[in-house]
This record gives structure tokens, C-alpha cells and sequence, in this order.
């Protein structure tokens, strides 16, 4: 019997492969095991390898052979079920096990610290510092009067004051003030309190169908409308899995989601609930990773890199939005995060439940194949009933700064009833492009083929693509008159119009640069559920799930371009956009209304989505991509490519091309390849090349063969190249 003496190690490299190593010296090969961590020597350079497998033998010579410099974990870090995970993530994704890996660990982890997780410091006032009087030491001061109501944390006091951390060391010291450190997860004093809503007859049977198959893998496609109570179903579904002692794992699309969302299930369930999204700092990572892992926290609830959460005991997968496209990463390792959950569910035998109001086309044609499990919520819940929508031909009237007389009047007629107003326009900035009259000039980005946008807040000009931006001009940079303009309408130009034409009404706009401060968007969404404001204008992240119970009209100012788009998807996104945003209106006792701004009121999709809805939409969509030989008809994949010289990109795909059709592979067509739709980007040249097959298993062999071709071509080195499985993007 051989005699394993070898670790394969995953190391975070560009390279497809298990890297071999002997083990420390101090180590016994029989304390080693899958999942833990080892620092190694890889180059010139120090990093943090994770164990995949341990073997008798190696390729190499034993020469050849490093020893690692250290085991760092006593016990795996990473489990057999999340190794098995990753290693279906890099065979799938044709993307390094290593890198892989380096996504289902946090930074600290990443960076090879010891696994310990802390708690949130909050400082109070001993008995000494509530006499203090401090009035020579005013900072000092500041913060003594903060704490006499109650005790703070870091990010109270951020919220408060600035540059606190020195007087608070000053006042430790001088025992006028005291540390302690809170548990890794508390339970809200409030939780557990909100009682159960009775479920109606629709919500019931979905509640039951799933619930039944607790402790099997079936996946479930939950088609409600928005509005029909999908979130009161996830919460009943969820008890029975807790009295089980068992984990769920609940997926959403954007991080403006996760605070609503947690606060109700706080309301509904006295367990720890940990969080995962990128707005958090590294040590709230840690403690919900490490919480997690130890199955103390009983709900996890996170955006797409969530789906690689430690769960010791799954017994539930819910994605909610299963739709969006925020689920699908567009860098690195592209996977798509609802993707693979069927994959978590199926290898960890749970049921996996995907929500949404206006399924995606793969989803759906996997339910009608059977594959899952099809149910329906079609009544809006409580009284609340679906809303009118209709459209305002633009050729008739012509919208004066984006805003047509007709959407004014109405507008007008539903703040007189005490309802909420919602616009939505999915462009952020003042306006898309700076024109010079005299002589056609427009502020281009000097590093990508577009237009700078307009800030007019800051007086600044940005690319949204590449983040460069510099003062806005009073001349033109060509012929130098100052008959500069700005075209079109974005977010903080309808929210000057709105102020100007409403000036008695409270106006908020709700977009990436509205909300760039932690807590911003929190406190907008809360005053805008309080009442206090009476206009929103935002782009999607107000489209996505928020419950606005006194919003009843909804308005959608720009929406023509995605009906014309060469993307074979924008038809059915634009779908699924506006109804997720019509979703918004009539969601309380209140009816709703939306309309739509349209030169193109009888553009089919337009006509059918408002007459029949969107699961008609979605069947004509379908039958379409079946005709055509699209996904989810089809499998695709993309090569890109990009390099500072311009031709080299096309060159480096040209010779993709010539080697793949020396291949003995049928059933494969290779489109391009071409220049990308913006060919400059961030100073470099874009290129891409489609690969298409009937089949998965007639695809992947190829691409699975194509990877260590791509990475030895010596040309290969001198560009960027990515491979994309199952894009959503082609553009």
C-alpha cells in the first residue's frame, strides 16, 4: 500500500493546477488533512495555500519538491462539502482552483491570520467619567457628553465625530471610560416578536410543497407576482428547518436589500443571523464567516459571494430575485452565484427554493422541462391590488427636461391624494454628454470610447466605465467657444427639475452617488417608508424588492434603448426591469398607477407585457431563442481579450480560432472574432471571441482542453485574457 507523503496544494495562481509540496518538517503527514491551510514559498514570494488532496507520489522530481514553510490550521478551515464545491466551481468556470478557493475565505484568512473572530467594541462611562468635566479637553468633552446617554460603537461614534480614537485612548487611560467587547453575533431585543401572517391558499401550497421535501435536493421555481407575499413564504418555510437545528443559506441580488430584509427576519426568528456583502469591514466578515462555520448562526443571508458561506448544517437554499443579474460575477472567477447554488443544494441533498416576479428564461425552461418544481403566486397579498399601467406616446408630447406634461399632471393628482410618487431612470449624473454648439465637440474619456458624464453637483465630468474624471470645462476643448451644453437627462438633472417644479415637496434621489456613505441609502429608504418623502428618483436600486406601501404611481422616464439593444437578452431584461419597477406601486391599501414614457408605444413587447403580462413575454421570448438557437437553447462561452496595443487582442484571438479548428470537436460554432462593443477600455484594446454549442458536454471538453493552451501561448502572455462560461453580457 502506498505511503502518502505529498501535499496538492491549491495556491492562489493564473495557473489550472495543484501545486506539490512536501510537508513541514515539524509536521506529521498524518496531521495533515483537506482544508487546511499552509504557508508555502511560491517564487520569490510568501503564500497562503489551502491542502486539496494528499498523494503517494508527485510528477516532479523529488528534487524538484519545496517543503512548506508552516501548517497553519490544527483542524481544516474549509470543509469536505465546500472543497467539493470549489473543485466543481473550477472545473465548470475553467478558472484556477486556487483563486477559487481564495473566495470562500475572508481577508484575514486570505492573509494567513489565525482563525479567531472579535466582537464589536462599544465604550460607556465608568462611575468616575460621569462626573468628569473635561471643558480644557473639548474633544475630550465631546465624547463624555456622547456617552451619558448610552454606550457607543465605532460606528456610532463615526457617525457622530471625527477623529475620536486618540481623546478616547486619553479618556481610557485616565479611567474615565470603559471597553468591552460584544459578542461576535448578538439577537435583537426585538427578535422573535412579529407573529406569523396566515398565509393565503396560494402561499400555503407552496409553503406545504417545499416543506415536504425537507432533507432531499429538489429544486423549486416560485413564480409570484410583485407583491404576492414571496418573502411570507420564505419565513414559514424557514421555522421548520430552525426547529431542526438546521442552517439556512438566503441569497439576494444588491446590498440596498439586506438591511429591510434582515430587520424582518430579526422581527420574525430569535436566532443570530449573519450577513455576508462587500459593504461590510473585515472583522464583521470573520465574525459571520466563523459564525457560520460553527453553525451559531442558524440564517445567513447574503449577496452572491455568500453562496460560498461555511455552513456546518444546510437544510434550506433560498435565492430570492433568482433573475437578477447582480448574482452573476463579471471579473475574476465569473460564476454565477444562483447557478451554483442548485449545485450547493444538490451536492449537500437540501431543497433550494428561487423567487422571483418575472423569472429568468433558464430558470423557466427548466420548469417546464420538469427539472423543477413549478409554483405560482398569482393574487397580490392583504388588500393590496395589482397596478394600472399605461403609456405616454412621446411623439405627441414632447418631454420638456424629461418629463412629459402628461407624467406632470399625474404626478401632481397623486401628491394631492397623499401618495408617493417613484420615478425611475436607470442613468445616474446630470447628463450623458457635454456638447460644444459651435462645433460638435463632446467630452470624451481619454482611456475609453465613450462619453464623459456630467456632474453638476461637483462640478466634475466622469466616466462611468473607468472611474476618470476632472473638472467640468467652461470652453470647449476644440475650437474653444463656451457654448457648451449638457445632452440628455440623468438622475440629479430630473431631481433639479422635480425641485424646481415641486419646490413644497420633500424630493429624494436614491443612486450610487446619492448613497456613497455608509448608512446614506438606510436612511433614505427609511424616510421614504416613514412618509417624509414625497418624489423618489433613483435607478435600480430602487427597483429591486423594496416595500413602499404608500407609493402609488410609478414612473419610468427612459426605457426605448433597451428595445433596439444587439444583446439577444435586453429584451427579456427590459422585462423583467419594468416589471420589477411597476411592482413598486399599490403595494398598501392604496391603488397604483404606472406609466411609461415610450417613442415606441406599439413596440410588441411593450403591447404584450402590458396586456398579457410578463409570463407571456417570457413564452414568445422563448420560443424566439428556440428558433434562433440561443440560451437557454444553447450553451455559450467567450474568449476575451484586451492589450495596450491595438491589434494585438484580435491577433492573440485570431490564433485561438486557427488552433480550435485543427480540433477534432463537432457541433461547435466559433463566432469572430470581433473588437468589443466599447473595443477601448480603460486605455486597452478589447476583443472577443463567442463559442456556442447545442450542449454543455459538447462545450466543456473543449473549453476544459482550450484553458492550458491559452495559458502556455506565448502571445497569451503579453495580453489579458478571460474565459466566460455561460455569459450574461455579451456587449
Amino acid at each position: 500500500m502506498s505511503v502518502l507523503r505529498i501535499l496538492r496544494l491549491a495556491v492562489p495562481t493564473p495557473l489550472s493546477k495543484l501545486f506539490d509540496y512536501y510537508p513541514p518538517a515539524d509536521v506529521d503527514i498524518v496531521n495533515c488533512h483537506p482544508g487546511q491551510r499552509f504557508q508555502v514559498s511560491f517564487g520569490r514570494s510568501k503564500k497562503m495555500a489551502v491542502l486539496i488532496q494528499l498523494a503517494a507520489e508527485s510528477d516532479l522530481p523529488a528534487n524538484k519538491i519545496k517543503v512548506a514553510d508552516k501548517q497553519l490550521d490544527i483542524k481544516p478551515i474549509l470543509s469536505a462539502e465546500l472543497l467539493r464545491l470549489a473543485r466543481w466551481t473550477s472545473r465548470y468556470y475553467q478558472h484556477p482552483i486556487g483563486e477559487v478557493v481564495q473566495l470562500m475565505l475572508p481577508l484575514a484568512l486570505r492573509s494567513g491570520e489565525a482563525l479567531q473572530s472579535r466582537g464589536e467594541s462599544v465604550w460607556s462611562l465608568s462611575n468616575t467619567g460621569k462626573e468628569a468635566d473635561l471643558k480644557r479637553a473639548p474633544k475630550q468633552q465631546q465624547i463624555v457628553t456622547a456617552l451619558q446617554s448610552q454606550p457607543l460603537s465605532a460606528g456610532e461614534l463615526n457617525q457622530r465625530m471625527s477623529s475620536w480614537r486618540t481623546p478616547m485612548k486619553l479618556l481610557r487611560e485616565k479611567g474615565l471610560v470603559l471597553e468591552t467587547e460584544l459578542p461576535c453575533l448578538t439577537v435583537s431585543q426585538n427578535a422573535g416578536k412579529e407573529q406569523a401572517k396566515k398565509a393565503n391558499a396560494e402561499q400555503q401550497v407552496a409553503i406545504d410543497v417545499v416543506a415536504e421535501k425537507l432533507g432531499h435536493f429538489v429544486p423549486f421555481l416560485l413564480e409570484g407576482i410583485t407583491g404576492s407575499g414571496k418573502t411570507e413564504v420564505y419565513l414559514q418555510l424557514i421555522e421548520p428547518v430552525l426547529k431542526q437545528a438546521q442552517q439556512v443559506l438566503l441569497l439576494l441580488p444588491e446590498i440596498s436589500l439586506t438591511p429591510q430584509i434582515v430587520s424582518r427576519f430579526e422581527r420574525r426568528f430569535a436566532v443570530p443571523i449573519a450577513v455576508m456583502h462587500s459593504g461590510l469591514n473585515e472583522g464583521q466578515r470573520l465574525c459571520a464567516w466563523q459564525m457560520s462555520a460553527t453553525g451559531e448562526a442558524k440564517i445567513v443571508i447574503g449577496t452572491r459571494s455568500a453562496v460560498f458561506a461555511p455552513l456546518k448544517n444546510l437544510g434550506l437554499i433560498i435565492v430570492d430575485e433568482e433573475h437578477d443579474g447582480s448574482f452573476k460575477q463579471q471579473e475574476g472567477c465569473r460564476y454565477h452565484a444562483r447557478d451554483l447554488a442548485v449545485v450547493r443544494a444538490s451536492q449537500t441533498e437540501v431543497p433550494i427554493l428561487l423567487g422571483s416576479a418575472t423569472p429568468s428564461l433558464e430558470s423557466l425552461k427548466n420548469a417546464l422541462s420538469g427539472h423543477y418544481r413549478h409554483l405560482f403566486l398569482k393574487q397580490r397579498a392583504a388588500a393590496a391590488r395589482s397596478p394600472r399601467i399605461r403609456m405616454l406616446d412621446l411623439r405627441a408630447q414632447k418631454p420638456q427636461q424629461g418629463l412629459a406634461a402628461g407624467m406632470l399632471h399625474e404626478m401632481e393628482k397623486h401628491l394631492d391624494n397623499q401618495g408617493q410618487v417613484l420615478l425611475f431612470l436607470n442613468r445616474r449624473g446630470f447628463a450623458p454628454v457635454l456638447f460644444c454648439q459651435a462645433c460638435g465637440w463632446m467630452a470624451d474619456c481619454p482611456r475609453c470610447d465613450a462619453h464623459t458624464t456630467v456632474h453638476h453637483r461637483s462640478g466634475r465630468l466622469r466616466c462611468h466605465h473607468c472611474g476618470y474624471e476632472r473638472p467640468k470645462p467652461q470652453r470647449c476643448g476644440q475650437c474653444g467657444e463656451d457654448q457648451l451644453v449638457a445632452l440628455g437627462q440623468g438622475t440629479e438633472r430630473i431631481e433639479q427639475v422635480l425641485l424646481a417644479r415641486f419646490p413644497n415637496r420633500h424630493v429624494v434621489r436614491i443612486d450610487r452617488d446619492s448613497t456613497r456613505r455608509k448608512g446614506e441609502l438606510e436612511q433614505k429608504l427609511a424616510s421614504v417608508k416613514k412618509g417624509e418623502a414625497d418624489i423618489l428618483i433613483g435607478t435600480q436600486m430602487l427597483a429591486k424588492g423594496h416595500h413602499f406601501p404608500n407609493v402609488t404611481l410609478v414612473g419610468l422616464l427612459d426605457i426605448d434603448q433597451g428595445l433596439f439593444s444587439a444583446d439577444f437578452r435586453a429584451q427579456e431584461q427590459l422585462a423583467q426591469l419594468l416589471v420589477q419597477v411597476a411592482g413598486r406601486a399599490g403595494r398598501g391599501e392604496k391603488a397604483g398607477e404606472v406609466l411609461i414614457q415610450t417613442h415606441q408605444p406599439d413596440h410588441p413587447l411593450l403591447l404584450q407585457l402590458i396586456k398579457e403580462g410578463y409570463a407571456a413575454v417570457a413564452k414568445t421570448l422563448l420560443a424566439e431563442r428556440q428558433l434562433v438557437g440561443f440560451p437557454p437553447f444553447a450553451r455559450l462561452a467567450i474568449v476575451r481579450a484586451e492589450a495596450v496595443a491595438e491589434t494585438q487582442a484580435l491577433d492573440f484571438l485570431q490564433q485561438v480560432v486557427d488552433e480550435l479548428q485543427t480540433w477534432p470537436f463537432e457541433q461547435v460554432q466559433l463566432l469572430g472574432p470581433v473588437p468589443a462593443p466599447m473595443e477601448r477600455r480603460l486605455g486597452r484594446y478589447r476583443a472577443q471571441l463567442l463559442i456556442k454549442a447545442d450542449q454543455h458536454k459538447t462545450v466543456q471538453p473543449l473549453l476544459a482542453a482550450l484553458r492550458p493552451w491559452l495559458e502556455a501561448n506565448r502571445l497569451g502572455r503579453k495580453v489579458r485574457w478571460s474565459l466566460d462560461i455561460d455569459p450574461l453580457d455579451l456587449l
